[in-house]
């Protein structure tokens, strides 16, 4: 079963979209985050709020490339790769609204701190915003392996046919 030029170019946008988000977020979580924690208050305020101004473009625009080209990939595919692009779709979609939602109004917070009105409850806060990456980050990665998956699948014309 040959795949149309278009399934393949939605592949390779689908891919190299969400992966970059993944990326971009696992690398965050896993080294940026912490790294928040071993510096003085001062220094993670003024280092977060400049990092949110720099990602807030990229963050957003790779967020809206993996959602329009998961679409894509499964309008253009059939079967189990367009179930598997549906389900990246949804994460991506879960990944957008649990930053919007969850992230954001930590993020705006997070600029009135640095200006020096500290939350007393500043630490918690910044747990609960924690938790909410946790979840981003985990839905994201889950999306781009789930594209994985789906091209590998149509890559491999005998899985199809199971």
């Amino acid at each position: 079963m040959e795949r149309s030029l278009n399934e393949r170019a939605a592949s390779v946008v689908a891919l190299l979209g969400t992966g970059l988000l993944a990326g971009a977020l696992f690398y965050g979580w896993a080294n940026v985050t912490p790294t928040f924690a071993a510096v003085p208050l001062d220094v993670h305020l003024a280092f977060r709020v400049e990092l949110m101004n720099r990602n807030a473009v990229v963050v957003q625009a790779l967020m809206a490339v993996s959602f329009v080209s998961a679409v894509w990939l499964a309008i253009a595919a059939g079967g189990r790769v367009r179930a598997l692009a549906a389900g990246a779709t949804g994460l991506t979609a879960a990944t957008f609204l649990v930053t919007r939602f969850g992230n954001v109004p930590y993020n705006q917070e997070m600029r009135e701190w640095l200006a020096g009105a500290l939350a007393a409850d500043y630490q918690q806060q910044l747990q609960v915003w924690g938790m909410f990456n946790d979840v981003r980050v985990a839905t994201a990665v889950a999306a781009f392996a789930l594209l994985i998956v789906a091209v590998t699948i149509a890559r491999t014309p005998a899985l199809l046919s199971r």
